[in-house]
Parts: C-alpha cells; structure tokens; sequence
C-alpha cells in the first residue's frame, strides 16, 4: 500500500509540474475528479499529461482511448493505470 502512496504521489508531482499548477502535489485529493469541479482540468491539460506520462514512463496515453474517462478519473485511477502499463 505505502508503494502505491508514494507513487500516486510522484504522478501527482507529474501533474503540477507538466501543467505548471499553483497547487501543491500533496494537496491533490486522489479520488476528486482531476476534470470539472475536481482538479478543473481541461482537454489540453489532459494532452500536457500524456506528453508528460510518454516522456517519464515510457508508454502511450492515446486520445482515441475509449477507457480516458476511466484512466483519467481521478490521480488514484491515473497512477494505477500508469503503474501497470510503465516500462520505466
């Protein structure tokens, strides 16, 4: 459990540094929602985190993902998704 704190914590890090975010890492609730009342995140901020999981984890976020909804739900959902499919 601690290993998938911590790494919730390094995407969460990810997330505010790709997206320049005043917020702190540590101030990211991972079950609110990253888009809408959550996080307030949009489509580009979503294309910036991709960009950002390529370059770090060595894998692809695709746009045309039909799961996206799902992968990028909430830090909780994105961290477990990038945890099992990262080759780095």
């Amino acid at each position: 459990m601690t290993t998938t704190l911590s790494f919730e914590a390094e995407v969460a890090r990810l997330i505010v540094e790709a997206l320049h975010l005043e917020t702190p890492p540590e101030a990211i609730d991972p079950e609110a929602p990253l888009f809408g009342e959550g996080l307030g995140l949009d489509s580009i901020d979503a294309l910036e985190i991709a960009l950002a999981v390529s370059r770090r984890y060595g894998f692809q976020l695709r746009s045309d993902d039909e799961r996206n909804h799902r992968i990028f739900a909430s830090l909780r959902a994105l961290a477990a998704h990038i945890e099992a499919h990262r080759s780095a």
